[in-house]
């Protein structure tokens, strides 16, 4: 069989590199721009019905727990960028936060839920929590607060 053809640097023109030293940096992957919305991932929701006297009550305390979870690339708690959509509480005071992600690729979609579910998980009183990634509607800048606008410089 005869050579693959190569590039004026011995680079395969099929994109491949094999035989040669050469590994494409890390940062030249692309993937995040084009891959799809990432699953919901681990264990589906348990709550029951909503129960308005317990969502108020806890209310509060969630947010309060929730504004100590900060984006790693964004120096702003998540519930102040506009990421979370609605907190349930349940008669057996299970939790159920609904939240978005600023992009389907963002870097810390498996991080932010967890560290929600666990800080909330951690309130006296909540028995159970859960955390629901929802994409509708999509975040959009204009879901941030305007502390949050300040701090990023949108205004």
């Amino acid at each position: 069989s005869s050579p693959s053809p190569s590039s004026a640097w011995g680079t395969p023109v099929d994109g491949s590199h094999a035989g040669t030293p050469f590994h494409a940096p890390e940062a030249w992957n692309t993937e995040a721009l084009t891959a799809p919305r990432p699953e919901a991932t681990g264990e589906t929701p348990q709550i029951g019905a909503t129960d308005p006297a317990r969502t108020a009550e806890f209310q509060q305390k969630v947010i309060d727990v929730i504004k100590t979870v900060y984006d790693p690339e964004i120096p702003v708690d998540i519930y102040e960028l506009g990421l979370v959509y609605e907190i349930l509480v349940d008669a057996n005071s299970q939790a159920l936060v609904k939240m978005t992600l600023t992009s389907p690729a963002c870097p810390s979609a498996q991080q932010l839920p967890q560290e929600v579910r666990y800080k909330v998980k951690a309130i006296p009183g909540i028995t159970e929590a859960w955390v629901e990634i929802v994409w509708e509607p999509p975040w959009t800048k204009d879901r941030m607060s305007e502390a949050a606008k300040l701090t990023l410089g949108f205004f």
